[in-house]
């Protein structure tokens, strides 16, 4: 593997994370050196919370355009707040928010045989060229991977019968009484289920990063990009293996062959 040490950076509001599983998962399954710290974002500098601030998104149609933050804007980022689970999230672009985070790496752990992985509960989202608007994502691989903790409750979409379901009525008594009808159904804020998922994203960002190959198409490997929320659960609760071909793909990373 070119990796020889991955650092794993907290964030704080969502405790399901488990830095110190997750350590002992990569250490176990890879062999590698892995370290934990605290959130990427916490003790920063002035020029950085500005920069962060300037990725946000303003139009889900138009591809990226920088902007300069206003006051408010960047005293969010300065404060560090969580904005998920709110009724209007603030997204942001996941190319750029990567781009802005590797400026802050030192210059000594800024290399390839370091693979840092950030978490955040900032939706990160990227624009596609296909539908030409933009997606929530969970991961925004390459180094420093990003893992959005907001982005894999949000990306993947709930069954179709919860939405139209919604359309009838859009006031909080009814979302709640709808949330409430499919519970269990989809991934939630302080979901149990999520350490046990963002262990999946964790892999996939190794594996990405070693291969250069990005997700798998299979159902049945855990490398799987799911875009249903039960597509998610199977991949990385109920199936949790990989394909034949990533199977041999990591038997090589891990000499095991």
């Amino acid at each position: 593997m070119k990796i020889s040490k991955i650092i794993l950076y907290d964030e704080p509001t969502v405790p399901e994370i488990q830095l110190k599983r997750l350590e002992k998962y990569i250490s176990d399954t890879f062999s590698v050196k892995t370290e934990t710290r605290s959130n990427f974002f916490q003790n920063s500098n002035q020029n950085m919370y500005e920069k962060i601030a300037g990725t946000r998104i303003f139009d889900l149609k138009k591809p990226f355009k920088t902007h300069v933050p206003s006051t408010d804007e960047i005293q969010i980022e300065t404060q560090n707040l969580d904005m998920s689970n709110k009724k209007e999230m603030t997204l942001y672009d996941g190319f750029e928010f990567q781009k802005i985070t590797s400026e802050f790496i030192s210059t000594d752990e800024n290399n390839q045989n370091t693979l840092h992985v950030i978490f955040t509960n900032k939706l990160t989202c990227t624009f596609d060229e296909n539908d030409f608007r933009y997606h929530a994502r969970a991961l925004i691989g390459s180094n420093p991977t990003i893992i959005s903790t907001t982005g894999i409750i949000e990306a993947p979409a709930k069954p179709k019968q919860y939405y139209l379901d919604l359309m009838t009525d859009f006031t909080k008594e009814k979302i709640d009484e709808i949330k409430e009808k499919y519970k269990g159904e989809f991934l939630e804020y302080n979901d149990s289920r999520t350490s046990e998922i963002i262990e999946g994203y964790v892999l996939q960002a190794i594996m990405y990063y070693e291969t250069g190959e990005g997700f798998c198409e299979n159902k049945e490997c855990r490398l799987y990009n799911a875009h249903w929320q039960k597509d998610l659960f199977y991949s990385q609760l109920e199936n949790k293996k990989l394909c034949s071909k990533h199977q041999e793909e990591f038997k090589k990373l891990t000499n095991q062959v």
